[in-house]
């Protein structure tokens, strides 16, 4: 995931070995000798650096294929420093670093080169003291490794802070390399010493980008099996999840049906400042004996069928010590990272039964505003400290409490009644696929509604209103997110008649249940 982009770096991109031009793109190190003034045989290019840390949550179920490279005891660093030293390396075959003079002109416009020189300060590159690889990132896991992604010839608006991303290319890593000034052998330590100090080969990696692609949670689907849209397959594949979740929460089938429309909830579209698509839930009467048994199999489940999960118990003292949101700190001209900085598609569960009274300090009251801006507007506010600026998310929100819930208030609200306390049956790893298949592709479709079947849903929201004149237009936005939900859960891409009495059959005993609970 792109935790934070740190602009431009300047490098020398061609040089003149003799009468030979050399290249130096897509490596650390120069390959040949070459003198370290400015002279008319030297070109300076420039590459955009990214700071990219393993996505947030993911769960263990997801496999690494990278996995190798990004463990340090796998790597052999002694070869590529002996390599540094050897400028008559035969083995090096010479045509893979020369350039012609029309590539090196050529270059100079596609690469935006500086025409009249170097007319920026190298030691402007925005940069960070980390101390060490994993200090950016909170709960960081600390047996991978973060990594400087340096991109050659994209469009910046191809990538995105918080995308997640597959990058391929020359990747470098050296966890015996010395830091070393003097060095001339090193292209950091010509333009910008302060990326090499603050983050140097021996913590961060390196990664010269030659092509990369932006990743869906369908991509983190490992092994999905090889399925058709069928109706009557997907309709298998719900009722089994759908038993499946029901058996977790107590054999509660509303809950169920309610969690189930949860999960596959996105925002697919904004108007305004509406999130249209989200459906936060918040499941009511749990207590600390229901949260240990219920709460603990609905983590445990979320876990086996969701790439990216996480869990914030929510307590005064944790709102009132916790940053939630990404704030610049100027003094290393980086963004510190916060628990909100979630990539899209991210599940997020707010535990609030242990929340008791207390007194929130300034922390503690921004906290609670993100929290309820993230639920409300699907955006998370990054703090700039002279300004804010909101970043759009994608986040699935679950909140779990006692009652309903004053701090964060969810699109559905729905007392939890379990009837029993069934254990459940172990799942096989084909079915875990299948469902996590199921939830990943019904998300991704898109969905319509027929000219005919709208009139039938403005007629049904219009009596609806004159039966209850307290119905506000979020109401009939968040039956319509229901209604939508409910045909996607079935694989269907259009709204049928069936599927909207569904979805109001379910709505009304949402409300039945609340008003029971008064």
């Amino acid at each position: 995931m792109i935790q934070d982009m740190l602009g431009n770096e300047l490098y020398v991109g061609t040089y003149k070995d003799g009468e030979t031009w050399r290249t130096n793109k897509f490596g650390d190190f120069f390959q040949f000798p070459m003198a370290t003034d400015s002279s008319p045989d030297m070109r300076v290019w420039e590459r955009r650096l990214l700071y990219c840390v393993p996505v947030p949550g993911q769960n263990s179920w997801i496999e690494h294929s990278s996995e190798s490279l990004l463990n340090p005891s796998s790597i052999s660093s002694s070869p590529q420093r002996e390599k540094r030293h050897r400028e008559d390396d035969t083995a090096i075959n010479d045509m893979d670093m020369q350039v012609t003079n029309e590539e090196v002109h050529a270059s100079t416009s596609n690469k935006k080169m500086r025409e009249d020189g170097i007319t920026s300060n190298p030691g402007d590159t925005p940069t960070a003291d980390i101390g060490s690889a994993t200090s950016v990132l909170p709960y960081f896991d600390r047996t991978s490794l973060p990594c400087l992604v340096k991109i050659y010839d994209s469009p910046e608006s191809d990538l995105k802070l918080n995308d997640v991303f597959e990058f391929i290319g020359v990747f470098t890593f050296d966890p015996e390399f010395p830091v070393d000034k003097n060095d001339n052998n090193d292209l950091e330590s010509i333009l910008d010493d302060d990326t090499r100090i603050q983050m140097p080969p021996s913590k961060v990696p390196r990664l010269h980008c030659l092509i990369h692609r932006k990743l869906s949670t369908q991509d983190f689907i490992t092994g999905s099996p090889t399925l058709e849209l069928k109706s009557q397959l997907m309709k298998a594949i719900r009722e089994a999840l759908l038993g499946h979740l029901t058996t977790i929460l107590g054999n509660d089938g509303v809950a169920a049906n309610f969690m189930l429309l949860h999960l596959l909830s996105k925002v697919h579209a904004r108007v305004d400042s509406i999130a249209v698509g989200k459906l936060s839930l918040n499941l009511t009467c749990f207590n600390k004996e229901t949260l240990s048994v219920y709460g603990h199999r609905l983590n445990l489940v979320l876990k086996n069928l969701l790439p990216f999960t996480h869990c914030v118990p929510l307590t005064v003292d944790y709102l009132n010590k916790t940053h939630l949101a990404p704030k610049k700190d100027y003094q290393t001209n980086r963004l510190a990272s916060g628990i909100l900085q979630l990539a899209e598609g991210s599940h997020l569960t707010i535990d609030e039964t242990q929340l008791q009274a207390g007194t929130l300090n300034s922390t503690g009251i921004e906290n609670a505003r993100v929290l309820k801006c993230l639920l409300e507007w699907q955006k998370v506010e990054y703090d700039f400290t002279y300004y804010k600026m909101d970043m759009p998310a994608d986040i699935q929100l679950l909140v779990l409490s006692e009652g309903k819930s004053n701090i964060l208030p969810a699109d559905l609200v729905l007392p939890f009644r379990p009837l029993s306390v069934d254990a459940a049956q172990d799942v096989e790893i084909e079915v875990l696929r299948s469902w996590r298949w199921y939830l990943a592709t019904m998300r991704s479709l898109s969905h319509s509604i027929a000219q005919e079947m709208q009139k039938f849903v403005e007629d049904d929201l219009v009596a609806a209103r004159q039966a209850d004149r307290n119905l506000s237009g979020l109401d009939f936005s968040r039956l319509l997110t229901m209604g939508r939900l409910v045909s996607l859960s079935f694989g269907e891409t259009s709204l049928t008649l069936e599927h909207w009495q569904m979805a109001k059959e379910l709505e009304r005993l949402r409300k039945e249940r609340l008003q029971g609970s008064l």
